[in-house]
């Protein structure tokens, strides 16, 4: 075989259909898009249209609801806290407020308070401030021989 004579199989291309050049190759004139009307025309995108019929975006029921006043805590783990603590960017000593959390880099805002999530190794004995916290998280920094202070959301606005 030559390189001249590659083909691709029969059949496999088929050529383009090039609408609208004369009678003879029966997609002349009007270009398969019938006479007159919106669809005739260019620039016309009728996606979710039914034919007058209500469409099925429409038909079916709406669900769920979004609170508009819902708040949105920061969410940090204790095993961050553990991690930034034995970098030395959080003191173990003193009281961690949420402040101090913002202040280490290892939350970015409070929003409307931060809360503590259980997940992750804690070992250091701490006094921690803050909106929210898990049960499990308590129990966690109580085991570990600290304490763990939630205070309202009342209080942190």
């Amino acid at each position: 075989m030559k390189l001249n004579e590659l083909r691709d199989n029969p059949g496999a291309t088929k050529k383009r259909k090039r609408v609208g050049r004369g009678p003879g190759s029966g997609m002349g004139k009007t270009g398969g898009r019938g006479i007159k009307g919106q669809k005739s025309r260019s620039g016309v995108a009728i996606k979710g249209f039914e034919g007058g019929q209500m469409p099925l975006y429409q038909r079916l029921p709406k669900r769920g609801f979004n609170k508009p006043n819902r708040k949105k805590f920061a969410v940090v783990n204790l095993g961050l806290i553990q991690k930034f603590i034995d970098a030395k960017k959080l003191d173990a000593k003193g009281e961690i407020t949420e402040d101090t959390l913002v202040a280490s880099g290892l939350v970015r805002r409070k929003l409307d308070g931060v809360r503590i999530l259980a997940k992750g190794d804690f070992s250091a004995k701490v006094t921690l401030n803050v909106t929210g916290a898990s049960k499990s998280a308590i129990e966690a920094v109580e085991k570990a021989g600290g304490s763990l202070n939630v205070t309202t959301a009342a209080a942190a606005e």
